[in-house]
């Protein structure tokens, strides 16, 4: 089932409006690798094909809602838990956070506990069909009580570590943890002293 109501501030749109901007990267799928790094005990990498055909899967209903105020209602999302990636590693304890780093360069910091909380996902589908380019394709993190740019696109990377450090739009000042239905949209408030970010979209 999907979350009843919407968060605080946020509409209902027909479909993801599409930021980019890094650009779309190029997808080399016989040398794409998914790598788990840092603080584990194992570092691993899977190859799109494992991701898709041989690890364990959960499918369920969200909205995505990113911070710029619109929301997707209804979205059917498929992938793996990201918990099921951090046990196979055996993660340490003094990691306390998690650096999702994607093909284009982009990093989203997220808190480890939300990163493995029960419905954080690496996505390798949405709504029944693999994962389109403009939205992240090979596959994407997806925790759906975050706004959307922690669930970075065109994931490459999940990083266990035991510090904080911004990734691209918390640079701009948004906020650390990004929780969607306490409006954690920037830091130390809503949009003080927020640097301009460069954003290019295009609807889809």
């Amino acid at each position: 089932m999907s979350e009843s109501g919407l968060p605080p501030g946020q509409r209902y749109v027909r479909g993801f409006i599409v930021y980019a901007a890094l650009g779309l990267p190029e997808v080399d799928l016989q040398r794409y690798r998914l790598r788990i790094t840092g603080l584990v005990e194992r570092e691993l990498e899977y190859t799109y094909e494992k991701l898709m055909n041989n690890l364990p899967k959960i499918n369920y209903r969200s909205d995505f809602h990113c911070v710029t105020k619109w929301s997707v209602k209804d979205v059917v999302w498929e992938g793996v838990p990201i918990k099921w990636f951090a046990e196979q590693a055996g993660v340490k304890a003094d990691a306390s956070w998690v650096n999702f780093r994607c093909l284009d360069g982009y990093v989203a910091p997220v808190p480890l506990e939300d990163a493995l909380s029960e419905r954080a996902i690496v996505a390798l589908k949405i709504n029944g069909g693999p994962i389109k380019l403009e939205n992240g394709f090979p596959c994407r993190a997806f925790i759906p009580h975050l706004y959307g740019w922690k669930s970075a696109k065109h994931l490459s990377e999940i990083e266990f570590t035991d510090r904080y450090g911004d990734g691209f739009w918390e640079v701009y000042g948004y906020h650390e943890r990004g929780n969607v239905w306490l409006e954690e949209r920037f830091k130390g408030g809503f949009g003080r002293h927020v640097r301009r970010s460069p954003v290019v979209e295009r609807k889809v």
